[in-house]
């Protein structure tokens, strides 16, 4: 009969001190292993992952750092926060993982995030996109749209005195351009007061995924003091998960260090919920007739903003959803019981993409039980996530997805400017654009 080898005994490492304050503080060490949180995880049962969410806070529980540390599991969990929502200890162990995230060497964090981070740090932006580069962008594109169906629309540059204080998303100034032009029809069909920054515009937070706190809360610093500095009276928080739930927490931990550093921000519902209520902008419901629509809850902009901060945005995008449209159905489960698409917690640019589109493949089947035919979303990665990556993997994907402000830009009812206010309007264009020494074509 073979020998049967013998398991090596395993005894319990020391926690660094300052690692183990910080684990305490976030409830770890009342885990009694019930496995709730790997129930509701999207990761149990991935193709090629061994771990599970239990494992890994039993290997943080037990002093098994270093091994975690080096594994993929932090960085393929999304963050959504379906662990922690049911945890009955209330522990918080999307950030406990995200400490693990912290401690990884930058050099090993995977695929472009760090990168990204330290282009944004340098540059103001994920793509080290150059100014010179980003002007002419707005310029362009700007006087597409104003040729397209909105006279005399140009996009303000640090105005000041602005109502609306606006960060586009590095995508959109690299290629993705006509992406933009759903805000800006908003903000003309309103005759909104609005303006984006010259400088250290970004949208999105890589911090936040790379776990490096430093560079959340000096992204943040950088948009109080555009805000401050232009005299601005709202900043609209940028629309993905990353990019906006990094920004409020570094709005916070800004606060923190210095309590005058405010800002009043809305978040994108509220605000076009305002617009549609007041009648400051005027949609047709009938453009939308014959499609079936359903409505994805971001994980950041519902349930893990819920937590943190007191309020998730479920009621406004449905409130929205029936000015725009009659056939509506709802996804099963939703709202703060609703299935990660796949890609948060910088999984859309990470190279785990297989990983990735397996933690959607809840989203794909929730999708195809609600028989729609557009998928609307206020996250652009949720968004690219199941517009582009799920359809890769999983047969039946046969539907559109549009933002929630694209479907209320296509129904817009536009009132172009009058020939007076086409005129002023290019006369201030002319005169930013000679500021900022953009060369006008022949």
């Amino acid at each position: 009969m073979a020998a049967t080898a013998k398991l090596k005994p395993f005894r319990p490492r020391e926690i660094p001190k300052d690692l183990k304050a910080k684990l305490s503080a976030l409830n770890m060490e009342t885990c009694y292993t019930c496995g709730t949180c790997s129930s509701g995880c999207p990761i149990t049962g991935t193709p090629g992952v061994q771990l599970d969410t239990r494992k890994a806070v039993r290997m943080m529980a037990l002093g098994l750092i270093d091994e975690l540390v080096d594994s993929e599991f932090p960085w393929i969990c999304t963050g959504c926060g379906r662990c922690s929502y049911g945890c009955p200890q209330g522990i918080d162990i999307w950030y406990c993982l995200a400490a693990m995230r912290a401690l990884r060497r930058r050099d090993k964090v995977p695929g472009t995030l760090h990168t990204g981070v330290m282009r944004n740090l340098a540059s103001g932006n994920n793509m080290s996109v150059s100014i010179e580069d980003y002007l002419d962008t707005l310029k362009d594109v700007g006087r597409e749209m104003a040729e397209e169906d909105c006279p005399g629309f140009y996009v303000p540059v640090d105005k000041q005195g602005a109502n609306v204080l606006f960060f586009p998303n590095s995508k959109e100034i690299f290629g993705d351009y006509e992406d933009m032009k759903w805000w800006w029809k908003i903000f003309y069909a309103a005759r909104e007061s609005w303006t984006v920054p010259s400088r250290n515009w970004e949208a999105v937070d890589w911090g936040l995924f790379t776990a490096n706190t430093d560079a959340v809360k000096t992204f943040a610093r950088r948009k109080i003091d555009i805000y401050t500095t232009l005299g601005c009276q709202t900043m609209i928080m940028p629309d993905c998960g990353g990019g906006s739930y990094g920004c409020r927490a570094g709005l916070k931990a800004c606060s923190l260090d210095d309590p005058s550093s405010r800002v009043n921000y809305s978040y994108l519902y509220p605000y076009l919920k305002e617009l549609i209520e007041t009648g400051r902008i005027k949609v047709d419901k009938s453009r939308n007739a014959g499609k079936r629509f359903t409505w994805h809850d971001s994980c950041k902009h519902g349930r893990e903003l819920e937590r943190h901060f007191g309020i998730g945005f479920y009621d406004e995008p449905r409130w929205i959803l029936s000015q725009l449209v009659d056939d509506f159905v709802e996804m099963v489960p939703n709202r703060v019981n609703n299935f990660c698409c796949g890609a948060g917690g910088g999984n859309w640019p990470m190279p785990y993409e297989k990983q990735s589109a397996a933690h959607g493949r809840f989203k794909v089947e929730q999708i195809k039980n609600t028989g729609a035919d557009v998928v609307v979303v206020g996250c652009s990665n949720c968004r690219d996530q199941i517009m582009r990556r799920l359809p890769k993997f999983y047969e039946g994907c046969n539907y559109e997805v549009k933002y929630i402000w694209e479907l209320v830009g296509e129904s817009l009812i536009i009132d172009p400017l009058s020939e007076e206010e086409v005129a002023k309007a290019a006369k201030q264009e002319a005169a930013q654009w000679k500021r900022f020494g953009v060369e006008e074509e022949e």
